[in-house]
């Protein structure tokens, strides 16, 4: 019997003379092939949908920037005054605390203006305490004078005082003795006698009245040279004006010879230095660099059609480029009130006309933990904000 090769075979002439073309027979690799067509396409659509689903998701749930770094307030170390180093204890990159010696400056010359100064207060004091002595001399010298001219002045005014009915009853003696005379009832003899006593007492009190107004001026006196109090009392406060100007040029000095010594002025670490042991430095001049790495943040320049959409207190994930294998985040803290454009140096006019507009940035501030001191100003970092956060 036959089989059907055999029969397919027979009947081949047969159609072929009819005319009628053979039918083709699909080679067996076509459908598979076609098979892996599809399920590429299908993986390439499955991988489109999902990072565009996650592109789309991104975009309204986060606000991405690439363009950050982490900044940090770099001190300038400088200096008041001017002189030669004497001494560098720091190099770059050494930690140093607050209030520790970086370098040294010469002291020389402002010791000495120190000890000119301390001797010219010596020898003001010593003038201070020269008239003060001076002054309790007068003062006592004065004051005893003073009691006792007070006392003559006394006396000669009691004598004057008390010699004063003397003269009266000798003058009325006197008057009666010459009315007796002249009516022949006194003799010459007691008429002269009336009139020599009362001489002799007029003149013993001219004489009480004369010593009177001399004592008086001997007091007048001798408050005048009392008055000297007063100059010496000028004088000590002259010496004390004098002093205090020199008290306050010495602190001015013992500033200025605190200042040779510069120290620094944060916890932290010398990211750079700028000068050498045994140059010339003037005032104001920059010495080092020094930041504290516990305080450092995160400047993020965001586009302006999104700065809506932060708000302080939102999360915040970090990439640092540095360290791409270890993840950091953060918190907004504050939104800029300007664009970085309005801090240029050079104003940006348009005085052809042409304008294109270009969005602005505002800078954000991100607040970050640092981790065993890696993080150091200056580094790029990546931020993606979650917006969804209140």
């Amino acid at each position: 019997m036959p089989d059907g090769t055999d029969q397919k075979r027979d009947n081949a002439p047969a159609n072929q003379a009819a005319g009628t073309p053979p039918a083709a027979t699909p080679p067996s690799g076509s459908s598979s092939r076609g098979n892996l067509r599809f399920l590429i396409a299908a993986a390439v659509a499955a991988i489109a949908v999902f990072f565009g689903g996650r592109e789309f998701y991104d975009r309204m749930n986060f606000v991405y920037a690439e363009d950050s770094r982490i900044q940090a307030d770099l001190v300038t170390v400088s200096s008041r005054v001017a002189g030669w180093v004497t001494a560098l204890d720091v190099t770059e990159g050494s930690p140093v605390s607050k209030g520790q010696v970086l370098l040294s400056i010469d002291t020389r010359e402002p010791k000495l203006r120190l000890s000119e100064l301390h001797a010219q207060t010596a020898g003001i004091n010593a003038e201070r305490d020269r008239l003060a002595a001076e002054r309790r001399m007068v003062d006592k010298q004065t004051a005893s004078m003073i009691l006792s001219e007070q006392s003559k002045r006394d006396a000669a005014r009691i004598t004057v005082s008390s010699m004063q009915p003397q003269l009266k009853l000798a003058k009325r003696e006197y008057e009666r003795a010459k009315s007796l005379f002249e009516r022949r009832v006194f003799s010459r003899r007691q008429l002269d006698q009336a009139e020599n006593a009362h001489s002799q007492i007029n003149r013993e009190h001219q004489i009480a009245a004369a010593e009177y107004k001399a004592a008086q001026a001997k007091l007048a006196e001798v408050g005048a040279e009392r008055s000297q109090l007063a100059v010496l009392d000028g004088d000590i406060a002259i010496l004390k004006h004098r002093k205090a100007e020199l008290l306050v040029h010495l602190e001015k000095q013992k500033l200025n010879l605190n200042d040779r010594t510069i120290r620094s002025p944060v916890d932290g670490v010398i990211d750079k230095t700028f000068i050498k042991v045994g140059e010339y430095v003037t005032p104001g001049q920059r010495l080092a660099l020094a930041h504290d790495p516990a305080k450092i943040w995160i400047e993020a320049n965001i586009k302006e059609t999104q700065i809506r959409l932060l708000k302080p207190g939102q999360t915040v994930s970090v990439s640092v480029d540095a360290y791409p294998d270890i993840a950091f985040t953060g918190k907004v803290t504050s939104v800029g009130n300007a664009t970085t454009s309005e801090f240029t140096l050079l104003p940006s006019p348009n005085p052809s006309g042409n304008f294109t507009k270009i969005t602005q940035r505002l800078p954000v501030r991100i607040a970050i933990d640092q981790k065993d001191d890696l993080l150091r100003p200056g580094m790029m970092v990546e931020v993606d904000i979650d917006i969804r956060n209140p």
